[in-house]
């Protein structure tokens, strides 16, 4: 069977286009440094593509919210520090007043300082971070402590939290942080727990709601040596100072427990980021090129594809009188 002439420029511009295909195919390699660009490219490695794509997703969504967690910590951790030196300037004030000869002015200027304290301290009770309280819970947007107009000290029930200075308007929910799968750590404080010394808190029913036994009310603390510090009470001021240390110690402890769990999801972000770098480096095996393997490749297309071009032109420049 005679192959017509026709058939040739046919043959010779269909393979012209495989290598024009095939040279393109080559340089989209050498730019884009990939070398799985379909999934034509190789079959095979779709599926260990797409779950190592899969376990990326799950470790970014992981560190995002981990970091995210943990600038929160720091900026809790902040407030703490600061309540800690309101308390330890606290004491420093009842010591002076149990200890140091002092008249009314005296007095008055030291319960003056330590009302000043107080509204520090509530201040931090309500610090905020991205517009979201930090110690109210579950109620981000709600301001977790307001000032009790009905508070006197005649009234004052420590098993009734409507009778307290300082109402919590809060709730007892701790937020949790899924650092791994199944794997949650505590990321804040409430503040019932840390400003009343309450785990438990029933904002419905005030009654309720008690300091626990060897905890502290941290602002009934500030409020009642203020009021020692008023009457002139050595015996109320001698009961303050202990109960100031036992109110400072208590947000030392919650702050070395808040800062134990900020150390976990430190150490699990590293460990999530070394997991992201051997994910990496498989997803680079299935799709990554090898750039002077994809450089010679594209050369010896060019190559090719020259030669192809030019056997085309010398066939097409061909007719019958060459024949003759």
């Amino acid at each position: 069977m005679k192959a017509t002439q026709g058939t040739t420029y046919r043959m010779l511009g269909s393979r012209l286009n495989d290598a024009a295909l095939k040279l393109e195919e080559l340089r989209k390699i050498g730019v884009t440094g990939k070398k799985l660009n379909a999934p034509s490219d190789d079959p095979a490695a779709i599926r260990p593509v797409f779950n190592t794509r899969k376990q990326l997703s799950n470790v970014d969504r992981y560190l995002d919210t981990m970091g995210k967690s943990l600038d929160t910590m720091e900026a809790t951790d902040g407030h703490l520090k600061h309540v800690e030196n309101i308390m330890q300037r606290a004491k420093e004030i009842m010591s002076n007043a149990i200890n140091g000869t002092l008249n009314d002015n005296d007095r008055t200027g030291l319960a003056d300082e330590l009302a000043g304290l107080r509204q520090e301290l509530l201040a931090a009770a309500n610090g905020t971070v991205d517009g979201k309280h930090l110690f109210a819970g579950y109620q981000e947007d709600t301001v977790p402590f307001v000032k009790n107009s009905a508070y006197t000290p005649q009234s004052y029930d420590p098993n009734d939290s409507s009778t307290w200075p300082y109402l919590y308007q809060g709730d007892e929910n701790a937020t949790m942080l899924e650092m791994t799968p199944g794997e949650l750590v505590q990321i804040n404080l409430t503040g019932n727990n840390l400003f009343f010394g309450a785990s438990a808190w029933d904002p419905a029913n005030p009654a309720n709601n008690s300091t626990e036994s060897g905890r502290y009310d941290l602002f009934l603390e500030l409020t009642q040596a203020e009021e020692a510090l008023r009457s002139n009470d050595q015996a109320a001021m001698q009961t303050s100072l202990g109960d100031l240390e036992g109110a400072a110690e208590q947000n030392r402890r919650l702050r070395a427990q808040l800062g134990n769990q900020a150390a976990r999801v430190d150490a699990t972000m590293s460990y999530q980021e070394e997991v992201r770098v051997d994910l990496k480096q498989i997803l680079s095996r299935y799709e990554d090129a090898n750039a002077i393997e994809a450089f010679n490749n594209i050369l010896q297309q060019e190559t090719a594809f020259q030669a192809a071009l030019s056997v085309t032109s010398k066939v097409s420049q061909l007719s019958i009188l060459d024949y003759l």
